[in-house]
């Protein structure tokens, strides 16, 4: 009965360290930094003013190319013209795809546009 309690004792001395790892060498502690960084704070930027009216406006239709969009901001167009006849709508379509930008019809939009639908597709 002894020599069965001395055999545990002494398992359990040396496979209780291996169990948990205390009889391993303690590798080095090494420091982690967050691949995120910082990220700069948000810069919030307010809608834009409503219009009081839409008569004498330019408000373009953007299409970003999304697939059989173009046939429904065309027929857009179609319905706004027949609702507000004094608001010209024009339909242009982005080059690339929604995350490339297009400075070119921005710019344009700018000049002689009052408003902008974008469409990002259904």
């Amino acid at each position: 009965m002894k020599k069965k309690k001395l055999a545990s004792f002494i398992a359990v001395i040396f496979f209780v360290p291996l169990f948990f790892g205390l009889s391993q060498a303690q590798e080095p502690k090494i420091t982690v930094l967050n691949p995120m960084g910082q990220p700069p704070p948000i810069a919030r930027v307010p809608m834009a003013p409503r219009f009081t009216t839409l008569e004498g406006k330019t408000i373009y239709i953007v299409d970003i190319g999304f697939t059989d969009t173009h046939q429904l901001f065309t027929e857009m167009q179609k319905l706004l013209s027949e609702k507000y006849p004094k608001t010209t709508f024009i339909v242009r379509t982005k080059i690339g795809t929604y995350f490339e930008d297009d400075p070119k019809l921005w710019a344009e939009i700018k000049e002689k546009g009052g408003g902008m639908i974008m469409g990002v597709g259904h």
